[in-house]
């Protein structure tokens, strides 16, 4: 599982330096884009769970991940609508995703004892942070989506590669 999290978090940094350097292409591509990614990070966060045994809200926000993008994928109905509110949507999930963050940091401390909690508490909260702003800000989020989306892959390859170091 460690080469599978290493292969998974080279690959969400280039997509995050990638949407970055290309905001205006993401924007306009960004709903095919996150619902494949979200369904590929659900795949992988339930192949994590089972491996290692861990059933919790990481488990649970996996299993809804993989269940969105495969209906979105798959109803091109969704897909309008869900290109429709796609501001709202990469908000509510930086919130949740910068929640699963700060939570898993919490058991990492517990679990590890290692620094690696710090890292992941801060990622957490800049997630948090950013969501609560898309909410309040969407037009200004609207220019900036690509960007977000591209730091938000960054950060969360970032955090996948250390957390596959500390396991080594």
């Amino acid at each position: 599982m460690t080469v599978l999290s290493i292969i998974i978090g080279i690959m969400m940094i280039i997509c995050g330096i990638s949407c970055m350097f290309t905001p205006l292409v993401t924007f306009m591509d960004a709903g095919y884009f996150i619902v494949i990614m979200v369904a590929v990070y659900g795949v992988i966060g339930i192949f994590k769970s089972i491996s290692e045994k861990r059933f919790g809200v990481g488990f649970v926000f996996s299993v809804i991940s993989v269940i969105f993008g495969i209906a979105v994928l798959f109803f091109p109905k969704l897909m309008l609508l869900a290109d429709g509110v796609l501001i709202y949507m990469a908000a509510a999930w930086f919130v949740l995703q910068g929640i699963v963050a700060v939570i898993t940091a919490s058991t990492l401390t517990r679990a590890t004892g290692s620094k690696l909690w710090i890292v992941q508490l801060i990622f957490g909260i800049i997630g948090i942070l950013l969501g609560c702003y898309s909410f309040f800000h969407p037009a200004l989020v609207a220019v900036s989506l690509g960007f977000l989306i591209g730091f938000y892959f960054t950060e969360t390859g970032i955090t996948m590669l250390l957390a596959a170091g500390k396991k080594e």
